[in-house]
């Protein structure tokens, strides 16, 4: 099933950005949620690195509090990783949109401050940009204590027009997995990483909080910005020092690699990616491949073999979930 999609993806990516029906990053907000909001309040829950499967495994939970009015699938764009996706998810532009339109705002691969730290600002100027008025909110939850923070301010949320909460816990799993080995214990396969998804998810203030949003009688829209995949297949690839470092996605000039492996943009303006440089292009693993420099290969392949990474081609990564909710 990968390889077909992932040959379906590589055929007619540039073409899906344009055609106006499909629903992906940069117009999901404006398609689905936006419309809604002239007449009724919501809370936008994204849970980052939520795959579909985990929305499966934590569903029944949800749908003890709330009706499910509509659940679908979209599709992130590339990157599948939170500084593409999800600025693009909040800004409704794409990311070469964002760089043109906001240069200030945009931070690009070889520099070290923050990708996400204007989330804010984009969310607030889609909205006014779709000339919709009233009160938002917008928190970012990346510790238990912050989750229990939120929860205690619950009321007043319930003034507002839009309150818009991000839940980071899902990528930090996935991310911790690959450094520590006690979460590689817990999460060895795809079964047991759904099951401590589902674990978290009924433990967590996320849950505590949709509670009191199903007794408040809140509209909710749940979705995420990209999944993940579970890798397997070192792949060789070279390129300059300042090459970015993440496993499933590379951007720079002059880079070497296995051609079957990728996609490759090397315009990456067809696919409304900014560059660099002049000469910059992107090449995006497929299916469970991840890149692995020549200079201490063996040692980098084992250490990420089977390891959760984001940033390529597959459906794991690209087809997600979003959700409309009404409390019971």
């Amino acid at each position: 099933a990968n390889q077909l999609f992932i040959k379906y993806v590589d055929k007619n990516y540039i073409n899906s950005l344009n055609y106006k029906e499909h629903i992906t990053s940069h117009n999901l907000l404006k398609k689905e949620l936006f419309p809604k909001l002239n007449n009724e309040s919501y809370f936008l829950i994204v849970i980052d690195n939520l795959r579909y499967d985990q929305w499966l495994i934590i569903k029944p939970v949800i749908e003890e509090l709330f009706y499910i009015e509509k659940e679908e699938i979209y599709c992130s764009i590339l990157p599948t990783t939170t500084q593409y996706a999800r600025n693009s998810l909040f800004s409704g532009l794409m990311p070469l949109e964002i760089k043109n339109k906001f240069p200030d705002k945009w931070v690009d691969e070889d520099e070290n401050e923050g990708k996400n730290l204007h989330e804010e600002f984009f969310l607030n100027e889609n909205l006014k940009r779709n000339s919709i008025g009233g009160k938002f909110s917008y928190n970012k939850i990346t510790n238990l204590s912050k989750g229990k923070k939120l929860l205690s301010n619950f009321n007043n949320l319930l003034q507002n027009n839009l309150n818009t909460i991000v839940y980071n816990f899902v990528d930090t799993l996935s991310h911790a997995r690959t450094e520590m080995e006690v979460i590689k214990e817990l999460a060895e396969d795809e079964s047991a990483y759904r099951s401590l998804t589902l674990s978290w998810f009924k433990h967590s203030p996320l849950y505590e909080m949709m509670k009191r949003m199903s007794e408040s009688s809140s509209k909710v829209f749940l979705t995420t910005d990209h999944g993940t995949i579970r890798v397997k297949n070192p792949t060789k690839i070279m390129g300059p020092k300042q090459t970015n470092s993440n496993m499933r996605y590379k951007v720079s000039k002059n880079l070497s690699y296995n051609k079957k492996h990728v996609m490759e943009s090397l315009n990456p303006h067809e696919i409304m990616l900014p560059k660099n440089n002049l000469s910059s292009s992107y090449v995006f693993a497929k299916e469970n491949n991840f890149f692995v420099y020549p200079n201490n290969y063996h040692q980098f392949a084992t250490l990420y073999n089977d390891t959760f990474q984001h940033g390529g081609i597959s459906l794991e990564e690209i087809l997600i979930p979003y959700v409309f909710l009404s409390s019971k």
